[in-house]
């Protein structure tokens, strides 16, 4: 067995060349930028007005003028004016270019107008005030967004501004999530006495669409010559295979075995944690990375977040960063053994986050999950690990629970 470290280490060692696409800006949310967008005018793009108002010349306003004759109403989207006296105002709306002549608005709120006339009525007036200056933001050919920012909602309105319709950003893989083994059904269906749904995949597969990887569901039965004919399709037809079950020591646990025969490379097989022992881990002779999660559904559920997320995080150039949370209580573990434990968080008085240990009834306690928001990672040279310490972090929720 190898350490959570090094199969760590090594799973960065076999990562996908990452690939760019051609995406429409509106689907490309939380996608990773291949490109850097600039600037293809000043940002903005003219003297903008920010208030609707009057403009006015401030050397009049400093010289005592408060009544100023209303020349033009000016609209966002019209051409710049040009102010045929230095004495007048125009009546001036956000969004439109500031006229030649003038280099100041006051809001309709701190005038008046009557028959043409407006009439400034406070005496706190700044020279510039509410004027968004060409080039103050950016200027043309300068950078907007960098290459390999994750695309959020505001990205897409600097792009959209930009004039870029379509971006390039980093292709996802098309990934093939195979359950394994004769016990299982489909979530509709009735199980038999000896039978159980399948329901691991659904939360490997969340995790992945968070992501916004394509997954397709397979599942293939405890045949050895069945499940080599399958896989070689899937190994064809799909950039990345995430097997759950069939990779512990049981005699019907064929699938290390059938890799191998199908010329997949293992670089590991079995961690040193507790849960998801089991987990295996190889490449194809194209380089395609195969994951083999073990079949309990809460250990396939730690592999999937733990080193399947962070795989695919550091192809798509979104390395994972631990959070560290303070144990909320002592826990004893004596086997020497990375421990991924479930804990709920909750705020302390002082606004800590405090992790509360909820262990559940082993690998196979799946609803155990459910009352709990992610894993804290308590290292195997450790047994006593004490209330106050803190550890390392993995989220699946983010809803905390005041204390």
């Amino acid at each position: 067995m190898i350490s959570s470290e090094e199969a760590l280490q090594i799973l960065q060692q076999h990562t996908l060349l990452h690939k760019s696409e051609n995406v429409r800006i509106e689907n490309c949310v939380g996608r990773v930028l291949d490109e850097d967008i600039l600037a293809d005018r000043d940002f903005p793009p003219f003297d903008r007005v920010t208030m609707d108002g009057i403009a006015i010349n401030y050397k009049t306003f400093i010289q005592g003028q408060r009544q100023f004759l209303v020349e033009k109403i000016c609209a966002a989207g019209e051409p710049k004016y040009t102010m045929q006296s230095s004495n007048s105002c125009v009546q001036i709306m956000t969004g439109a270019i500031m006229p030649h002549g003038v280099d100041t608005v006051i809001r309709y709120e701190d005038i008046s107008i009557m028959n043409e006339l407006a009439v400034v009525h406070v005496e706190d007036v700044k020279e510039f005030q509410n004027i968004h200056f060409q080039g103050e933001d950016k200027k043309q050919n300068e950078v907007l967004l960098s290459k390999g920012v994750t695309l959020i909602a505001p990205d897409l309105i600097v792009a959209a501004s930009a004039g870029k319709s379509i971006l390039s950003v980093l292709a996802l893989p098309k990934v093939a999530l195979i359950t394994t083994g004769n016990e299982l059904v489909g979530i509709d269906e009735l199980p038999k006495a000896h039978q159980i749904r399948r329901s691991g995949n659904y939360g490997v597969q969340a995790i992945l669409q968070v992501l916004h990887v394509e997954v397709t569901p397979f599942h293939v039965e405890d045949d050895a010559d069945l499940m080599q004919k399958h896989i070689l399709d899937l190994l064809t037809d799909f950039d990345l295979l995430i097997f759950i079950g069939g990779v512990s020591k049981g005699k019907f646990d064929y699938l290390p075995e059938v890799l191998e025969k199908l010329g997949v490379q293992k670089h590991f097989h079995k961690i040193k944690q507790r849960p998801g022992k089991p987990m295996w881990f190889g490449t194809s002779k194209e380089g395609k990375p195969v994951f083999g999660l073990p079949g309990n559904p809460v250990s396939s559920f730690v592999c999937a977040l733990v080193y399947v997320q962070i795989y695919l995080r550091t192809m798509l150039k979104q390395p994972i960063v631990f959070e560290y949370v303070t144990l909320g209580e002592d826990v004893y573990f004596e086997p020497k053994l990375t421990y991924f434990l479930a804990v709920a968080l909750v705020k302390s008085p002082n606004n800590e986050m405090v992790a509360l240990p909820k262990k559940g009834h082993g690998s196979g306690d799946f609803s155990n999950l459910s009352q709990t928001h992610g894993f804290i990672m308590l290292p195997e040279e450790g047994v006593h690990f004490k209330a106050g310490e803190r550890f390392p972090y993995l989220s699946y929720k983010k809803t905390f629970i005041g204390m």
